[in-house]
C-alpha cells in the first residue's frame, strides 16, 4: 500500500495569511509602543497604567503560549 502525500497547500496559504495578520499586528504595537502608546508625561494617569497593564497582561498570555512558560510550562 502507497501513502499519498498530504497536500497541506490551503494549510499552508492559512498559515501564512494568520501569520501576516500577527506581524502587521506586531508593526502596529511597535509603533504604539515607540510613540508611549500616544500618552503624554505631563498627563499621564492611573487609566494609562491600567490600560498598559492590561496589554502586558494579554501579551503576557500569547508569549506563554508560544514559548510554553507560565501556566503553559511543560
Amino acid at each position: 500500500m502507497t501513502r499519498r502525500a498530504t497536500d497541506n497547500t490551503k494549510a499552508l496559504a492559512a498559515f501564512l495569511a494568520t501569520k501576516g495578520e500577527i506581524d502587521a499586528m506586531l508593526k502596529r504595537l511597535t509603533a504604539l509602543s515607540a510613540d508611549h502608546f500616544d500618552a503624554h508625561a505631563d498627563k499621564i494617569n492611573w487609566g494609562h497604567v491600567g490600560s498598559l497593564n492590561n496589554y502586558a497582561s494579554l501579551l503576557r498570555q500569547i508569549s506563554d503560549s508560544a514559548f510554553r512558560e507560565g501556566e503553559h510550562a511543560e
